[in-house]
């Protein structure tokens, strides 16, 4: 059985990652929106903002569920990208580069989350369970559409 100290450290540190991994992902989406450009400028430009404001949503949830945990979330942009798992836009990107970039971070955030809420599963914190799994469910959905627009 986990000790209520290791509980809360494995659950802390599993949520700290995503306010970090959320960090960067809201500039990320920011810079892609300020600065796609080409034939297909109108709609990425609108799902890009779509995409920074549900990701806003997210990382507020997150945060949140760390404070109602008593633990404290990153709120440094030096400490959520030392945290992170996910890079920042390196500038420059081409529209497909920027598609195929936030496919693959959310990839890789569905993987932490799926492990996320095995963790939260484990150590009998359904509340955390539950909210990783509907951020999963809709990162899950923008990655299929993400990809769709590569038309394979």
């Amino acid at each position: 059985m986990v000790k209520t100290k290791e509980k809360k450290d494995v659950i802390s540190e599993t949520l700290n990652k995503q306010v970090a991994n959320f960090s960067v992902l809201f500039m990320k989406t920011h810079n892609f929106h300020w600065y796609v450009k080409g034939e297909n400028f109108f709609s990425l430009h609108i799902k890009f903002e779509e995409l920074y404001e549900e990701t806003a949503l997210h990382l507020d949830t997150i945060a949140e569920r760390m404070l109602a945990v008593g633990a404290t979330p990153s709120a440094t942009l030096k400490e959520q990208l030392e945290i992170a798992s996910i890079e920042e836009a390196a500038g420059g990107e081409s529209a497909s580069e920027m598609v195929q970039t936030l496919a693959d971070d959310f990839n890789t955030i569905c993987t932490e989350l799926t492990k996320g809420i095995t963790a939260a599963e484990d150590n009998d914190d359904q509340p955390t369970a539950d909210m990783f799994i509907a951020i999963r469910t809709s990162l899950e959905k923008h990655k299929w559409m993400l990809e769709a627009y590569f038309g394979e």
